[in-house]
């Protein structure tokens, strides 16, 4: 399966940036799979056997959850991408119901980037594309944000 943007791209337009979600997006799954080493570790600290077999049903529920918390961030990553060409912005989210956007690079009228203290420190943020229609489109979580929007307004 091959990218979106390579299948929409007219002629004569070229991919200046690609970007995607941040490695950040997995902090459910990592936090939880933390907790379930905790888990395991204090099972050693005991020798109640009903605490022993509760924390080890703790870690195990725990650990599933990270696992389902880190397929979902893996997949949401996997499907979304973030283009900048030269003569539009791409996004697109999604992977059987897919939902895009595009937008003009002659009709963006600003871009907008939001950042958390954390978001500046490992360098991830939200950005806000707003078109010459008042509309404006969220891009959540991306990576490299003021590279992105440097990508954009830089014309």
């Amino acid at each position: 399966m091959g990218r979106y943007i390579d299948d929409i791209l007219q002629p004569g337009e070229k991919v200046l940036y690609s970007s995607n979600l941040h490695w950040v997006i997995y902090a459910r799954a990592i936090a939880a799979w933390i907790a379930a080493i905790v888990l395991l570790v204090l099972t050693r600290t005991t020798l109640n056997e009903n605490l022993v077999l509760f924390l080890l049903a703790s870690a195990a529920i725990v650990a599933l959850a990270g696992l389902y918390w880190f397929v979902i961030a893996w997949f949401r990553r996997w499907t979304t991408e973030t283009d900048v060409t030269n003569l539009r912005v791409v996004h697109k989210t999604g992977f059987i119901t897919r939902e895009t956007f595009e937008i003009s690079l002659d009709k963006v009228a600003s871009v907008s980037v939001n950042q958390s203290i954390m978001g500046r420190i490992l360098n991830y943020g939200d950005v806000l594309i707003e078109n010459m229609g008042n509309d404006a489109q969220p891009i959540e979580t991306i990576a490299s944000p003021l590279a992105f929007r440097s990508n954009i307004t830089a014309r």
